[in-house]
């Protein structure tokens, strides 16, 4: 296995923070908010969609898979581009390329150009987390990384937070196509911040030559990359496993169904509730594994999700289930919230962009089966057991992983340190 390790402290006061900083960050952050936002608005207008184009809600739920599945060639595209013409230029582009896909598929002539302009989308969705982590990542202080590595990854969760809200205010007003174009709004305000944001440092230094450079350095770097996937493979099937149908395991409790959260019927309640702990623990965990290491900290969140599947899959009342949820997406996105740090920590400087966003997209991409071996344990052990046997395994599987990996806290991308 191969393992890099630094002194953070040795040589982070050689380190000058970058002028407007601050403003590559936040336009990171923000547009990994309105990428979630655009993917949900079309989980909540199932329905309408379904209507519009005569067609059955299962075939706009294909929408989804295709989205998905053009993630990895969304991630391979846009990150060469962030390797080859920096980070600024490439974002900016992105984040105009799927708004615009978003406000396309809302106003869609017919099912077919819905599904094209869905999969487009599905590019510009796979295109941007590799960008917006490798720029948030590489213009941060050092000394934050962490900290904002939570905030970036808990901007997921905020953006079907804020899709839950607006589905509930803009459509009374303003139609279910509005909420297609609410987001290009976000989408312009990103392109405004990024175009007073300095272009990354770590890239100017390390930039690669042509594109047969980029290849040689991946194919190079082919270990690290296997293990980084194996990484976001497993990762991916902890938060889906336990997010995906969980609502669906909800609406089978009788008692859970009667009942309210904050005025809210409970089976929308409680998941409102534990997407507010799922942002908690990313900003809380990713700030953590500044002071005590990457692993330590997604181990740390791990156990949490470990002590939360009693209540979480068996709890018998109201209470037991909401903390149960919370508490286990406290600990799943507190994983994720150290991912942006980890990953970029430990890819290569010259081909970052592509490296980190095509791993995390092919994770993903490689996880998809998940819900169908989920339906499968379901039907032959119930749903309390079949989400609880999953995430067993699921969790036992990243203590090992990351128990037994490497990690580069701390590392500089302002300085030729290439990973061996």
């Amino acid at each position: 296995m191969y393992v890099a390790s630094v002194d953070p402290a040795s040589s982070l006061q050689q380190e000058v923070d970058t002028p407007g900083w601050q403003f590559a960050v936040i336009g990171g952050i923000l547009g990994w908010v309105l990428d979630a936002f655009d993917f949900f608005v079309v989980v909540f207008l199932f329905n309408e969609l379904s209507a519009k184009f005569q067609v059955s809600k299962s075939a706009i739920v294909v929408s989804l898979t295709l989205t998905l599945a053009m993630r990895p060639v969304g991630a391979l595209l846009f990150g060469w581009l962030a390797d080859r013409f920096g980070r600024r230029r490439p974002l900016m582009v992105c984040v105009l390329y799927f708004s615009t896909m978003t406000v396309l598929s809302g106003f869609a002539p017919s099912y077919l150009a819905f599904m094209i302009f869905r999969a487009l989308y599905g590019i510009g969705m796979g295109g941007y987390w590799g960008i917006g982590a490798a720029y948030s990542m590489e213009s941060a202080p050092r000394r934050k990384r962490g900290f904002l590595s939570g905030m970036m990854q808990g901007g997921y969760p905020f953006g079907y937070l804020m899709a839950s809200i607006a589905i509930q205010t803009v459509p009374p007003r303003f139609g279910w196509q509005a909420m297609f174009v609410v987001g290009s709004v976000v989408a312009v305000l990103i392109v405004l911040i990024t175009l007073k944001a300095p272009e990354s440092d770590a890239w100017k230094l390390h930039r690669s030559p042509s594109i047969w450079s980029m290849g040689a350095t991946l194919m190079h770097n082919i270990r690290p990359f296997a293990y980084l996937l194996l990484v976001m493979t497993v990762m991916t099937c902890l938060s889906h496993g336990t997010q995906d149908l969980y609502p669906d395991f909800l609406k089978g409790l009788p008692w859970v169904t009667k009942a309210t959260v904050f005025g809210m019927k409970a089976t929308y309640g409680i998941p409102v509730l534990y997407n507010v702990g799922a942002i908690i623990g990313a900003i809380i965990i990713g700030g953590l594994s500044e002071r005590i290491g990457r692993r330590y900290a997604l181990m740390i969140a791990l156990t949490l999700c470990l002590i939360s599947i009693p209540a979480w899959a068996f709890g018998g009342t109201l209470v037991a289930i909401v903390l149960g949820s919370f508490c286990m997406q406290t600990g799943v996105q507190g994983a994720f919230g150290v991912i942006p740090a980890h990953l970029n920590e430990l890819s290569p400087d010259a081909i970052r962009g592509l490296f980190t966003g095509f791993v995390y997209q092919l994770g993903v991409l490689f996880s998809s089966p998940l819900p169908a071996l989920q339906n499968l344990l379901e039907k032959r052990l119930g749903y309390s057991w079949a989400l609880t046997s999953f995430e067993l395994c699921v969790i036992a599987s990243l203590m090992l992983i990351f128990g037994f990996g490497p990690e580069n806290r701390g590392r500089s991308f302002k300085t030729r340190s290439p990973i061996p």
